[in-house]
């Protein structure tokens, strides 16, 4: 038996796609009939669905950042340079409203890189690839996640890397915050060293000091979600 069709929720379908709903067709008696029907509208209306889901998440997490994680004040970066503020963005991918927005904005932002598996230096990238992991697998695709120590495990395996063995793998490397691209490349070296293909590095929030060219002159390609100017800064 076809189970009942449900209407598809979310404010982003219902601001750019007409309600649909099972009881707007009385007519149609035969399941398969509805079910075809809703399939087309659906698809009728995905590319413009997708789009918006896109803007929107990348808004919506723009404006989480700026009203949760700027922190004003003079802050020693762990770079060791001083700042008039600090992006906090622990209590964005950590945040049960923002982290899923992380996901979707982050599997956008690597769009075209050849990947499946993801992580970077604890404990910034942990929650960024956890986020990026749970998206994907929303969209029915299959990523991995890893996290890299930041030393050997003194202890049992003796892993830097934790989760999926990473070797002979094509691997995104990610942040939620860079300065100078120090912890991201140290991510970078251990995913190398362990045999691992890193084809890119993604952060969500660049602070325009450096990180780019440091990991640019790597060989890598670097893509962040938002700069400075995005957040007002």
């Amino acid at each position: 038996m076809i189970p009942p069709v449900r209407r598809i929720e979310g404010s982003t379908y219902e601001n750019h796609c007409a309600r649909f709903h099972v009881s707007t067709l009385p007519h149609i008696s035969d399941h398969r009939h509805v079910a075809s029907a809703v399939a087309g509208a659906v698809h009728f209306h995905l590319p413009a669905l997708l789009y918006s889901r896109r803007v929107d998440a990348r808004d919506e997490l723009r404006r989480h950042i700026i009203d949760k994680a700027i922190i004003r004040g003079k802050i020693t970066l762990s770079s060791g340079r001083e700042a008039d503020y600090y992006v906090d963005l622990r209590r964005i991918t950590l945040d049960g409203a923002a982290a899923p927005l992380v996901g979707d904005v982050m599997l956008e932002l690597a769009d075209g890189l050849p990947f499946d598996a993801v992580g970077g230096l604890t404990l910034g990238a942990d929650p960024v690839a956890t986020a990026m992991v749970h998206a994907a697998y929303h969209r029915g695709r299959r990523i991995d996640a890893f996290v890299v120590r930041k030393g050997e495990k003194q202890h049992g395996l003796r892993r830097q890397i934790e989760g999926p063995d990473v070797a002979g793998r094509r691997v995104l490397a990610v942040e939620d915050t860079s300065t100078t691209g120090g912890s991201v490349l140290t991510a970078v070296e251990a995913l190398r060293a362990a045999g691992a293909n890193v084809v890119a590095v993604a952060v969500i929030v660049d602070r325009d000091t450096g990180a780019r060219e440091r990991v640019e002159a790597e060989g890598l390609e670097y893509r962040a979600a938002y700069g400075l100017t995005d957040l007002g800064l």
